[in-house]
């Protein structure tokens, strides 16, 4: 059922209304095409007008994105971000799914990180709560950063000592073997997204004074055998790429005071095919294991790029996987 939706936005203030608009309209152009709309704009005065369920998102949508149009400069990107909060999935505010005063912000120095449409949220909150902490999905759907952003804040609450980064020896059609360096080294170019969040959310000298001090350590997973880690916040990423022993091994590690999360995409497996994956079959065997959550996001949860959720879309349509990162 069709809709036609006025709203006016108070103040009327010209420069917000065109940081709201963008340049040449391309803000709302970007809404309109993403949640089949259409705006029409007079002044601060808004219609919009579609089937009900998109038109009231989109008129929510204006508001939230007129209240940020105060303090800070919108983008395609952020509109983008801020889209994803709409519901492309299904249009119902996500706040109807999470409550505001159980929803998880993450204060770094990037600014505040919160979680995007209702699975980020669930995600966050079950790594607030819980010791053991899966999110699997498709790249660019938040998991590894959203993980990243929760071992800061654990830290920087002293929740946690220290955090740990980990990451399976396995790589994409590559060979460490050919990469200078010890094991350790060879490891840390599989690890940027890890350390990009990190510089992002703490500052390049701060973190790579974390790392001298080994309270940030870079860990490839073979290092782990016979350590216990206690007070320690623990990131397993890349986890499709762990062995059924290795997955074992790895949970068995964590230590009173601890938080383990262990991201990856299912659907992008580099072992070879007679090994399973460790991480398909701890999705099977610990699901109903009290303590331990499990997190599955999906490409309409990407927050890239809208090419990189189209490409996602495509390739589960085709029932294929693909050559990328984690996300």
């Amino acid at each position: 059922m069709s809709e036609r939706l006025s709203l006016e936005l108070e103040p009327a203030d010209t420069e917000r209304l065109a940081n709201l608009c963008g340049q040449f309209d391309q803000h709302l152009k970007q809404i309109e095409n993403r949640l089949h709309v259409d705006l029409f704009c007079r002044g601060n005065l808004f219609t919009v007008q579609g089937e009900t369920r998109q038109a009231r998102a989109a008129s929510r949508l204006l508001k939230q994105l007129y209240t940020l149009s105060e303090t800070e400069l919108l983008t395609p990107e952020i509109i983008n971000l801020h889209l994803q909060d709409s519901g492309i999935a299904e249009i119902a505010d996500a706040d109807e799914n999470i409550p505001h005063a159980d929803e998880i912000i993450i204060n770094t120095k990037r600014g505040a990180i919160r979680g995007r449409g209702p699975n980020q949220k669930r995600y966050l909150r079950n790594v607030s709560k819980h010791a053991v902490n899966f999110g699997i999905g498709p790249a660019g759907t938040g998991k590894t950063f959203l993980a990243v952003a929760s071992a800061v804040a654990a830290l920087q609450s002293d929740h946690v000592q220290r955090i740990v980064l980990v990451r399976p020896a396995v790589e994409a059609g590559e060979r460490l073997g050919f990469l200078p360096g010890d094991l350790s080294q060879k490891v840390d170019p599989y690890l940027r997204p890890l350390y990009d969040a990190l510089y992002e959310m703490l500052g390049f000298d701060h973190v790579a004074r974390l790392i001298d001090r080994n309270v940030i350590e870079v860990a490839p997973l073979a290092f782990m055998r016979g350590r216990t880690l206690n007070d320690a916040f623990i990131i397993l990423d890349e986890a499709q790429n762990t062995t059924t022993e290795q997955m074992k091994m790895f949970l068995t590690r964590t230590g009173f005071g601890s938080t383990a999360v262990i991201t990856g995409d299912v659907t992008q497996i580099d072992l070879p095919k007679h090994q399973l994956s460790g991480l398909k079959q701890a999705a099977k065997i610990l699901q109903d294991v009290e303590g331990i959550t499990f997190n599955y996001f999906n490409a309409r949860d990407v927050v890239r790029h809208p090419m990189v959720q189209r490409i996602v879309m495509a390739y589960d349509k085709a029932g294929e996987g693909g050559s990328s990162d984690a996300g």
